[in-house]
């Protein structure tokens, strides 16, 4: 589980896909996320997407280790996996 506190930064890279670089002492990863219209629905929230991918990658954070974030972040895995990552988006 993720322990260390761990900086990182979202670069949107248009049409709703973001580049997310996560910086440790030990090293940096990289993984991708796509926002779907089908996620924003199944989330029920209103948020805007970088805020959503921003407040998404801290709660993984909080979970896991950058080194095991997969290449392609799937928001809709994250949903089904983590029953209070919802609650954690607008918290």
């Amino acid at each position: 589980m993720g322990s260390e506190k761990q900086a990182f930064e979202v670069e949107p890279l248009g049409d709703h896909e973001y580049l997310v670089r996560v910086h440790s002492s030990d090293e940096d990863a990289e993984a991708w996320v796509r926002v779907t219209p089908e996620v924003l629905a199944a989330l029920a929230i209103e948020i805007d997407e970088p805020t959503l991918v921003h407040r998404t990658v801290a709660f993984l954070l909080r979970h896991q280790d950058a080194s095991d974030f997969p290449a392609i972040i799937e928001l809709e895995d994250v949903l089904d996996s983590y029953p209070d990552y919802r609650s954690a988006l607008t918290g």
